[in-house]
């Protein structure tokens, strides 16, 4: 009897490589923390600010004005740019070689 084909049984069709599953799982975590970031951070739905705008109202004279504070808001170019990533690292898995059952 042959004891290597029992031994190491063939791969059948429906199984996924470990990588594959690291990978995906790498994809969907990026996608879900940028959203998270981007949320946390404050909805901006404009491009990312370095400074924002504080308005403040003078007490002698009541009239109202701008200054800026040094604060950072990712806006949707590092949504879209995170999401892009992780989609193309989720995607990714599915090209390439795949094994073929030996029969």
């Amino acid at each position: 009897m042959n004891e290597t084909s029992d031994a190491h049984p063939p791969i059948s069709s429906g199984t996924i490589s470990a990588w594959r599953i690291l990978l995906r799982g790498a994809g969907v975590l990026l996608i879900l923390f940028v959203f998270c970031f981007w949320a946390a951070k404050g909805y901006n739905k404009g491009w990312s600010q370095n400074r924002v705008p504080v308005k403040h109202l003078d007490a002698v004279t009541e009239i109202e004005f701008t200054t800026y504070e040094k604060r950072f808001v990712p806006g949707v170019d590092y949504l879209a740019g995170g999401s892009v990533l992780g989609a193309l690292i989720f995607s990714a898995t599915f090209f390439g070689n795949r094994r073929s059952n030996p029969v």
